[in-house]
C-alpha cells in the first residue's frame, strides 16, 4: 500500500505536512477531523494528515485508536499548550502528520475518523 493519500470523497492532494507528536496535558482538548489515513509498512500503521491552526494554540494533546474485526477508529485531539497560555497565535491552516501503530494489522479494515 502508500502512494497519495485521498480525502473522504476520493480526492488526491500532495503532502507536506509538518511531523507531529502527541504532547499530552493541553487545555480544553477537543476532537480535530483529518484529512486522509494513509497505510504504512504493510498496513501495521498509519500515517494521520490534518490542516489545524499553529501551535501553541492548536497542539496535538493525544491520538485515540479504537480497533475493531471491521475497522479501525482514529480520533485527533488537540488544545492549547498549557505552558503558552498567554500568546498570540495567527489564523492560517497548518497541514500535519503523525503516525500511529496499530495493534493488528489493517488488512482490509475500513479507517474510521472519530471525530466526525
Amino acid at each position: 500500500m502508500g502512494g497519495i493519500p485521498t480525502d473522504a470523497a476520493g480526492g488526491k492532494y500532495v503532502i507536506d505536512a509538518k511531523p507531529t507528536l502527541p504532547k499530552g496535558n493541553t487545555l480544553n482538548p477537543k476532537p480535530v477531523k483529518f484529512k486522509s489515513a494513509e497505510p504504512m509498512l504493510g498496513g501495521q500503521s498509519l500515517r494521520i494528515v490534518w490542516e489545524s491552526g499553529v501551535e501553541p494554540c492548536h497542539t496535538l494533546d493525544r491520538v485515540e485508536v479504537k480497533e475493531t474485526a471491521k475497522s479501525v477508529t482514529v480520533t485527533l485531539f488537540e488544545g492549547q499548550d498549557q505552558a503558552q497560555q498567554n500568546v498570540a497565535c495567527v489564523e492560517m491552516a497548518v497541514t500535519k502528520q503523525t503516525t500511529v501503530e496499530l495493534k493488528d494489522m489493517l488488512e482490509g479494515r475500513k479507517v474510521v475518523d472519530g471525530a466526525k
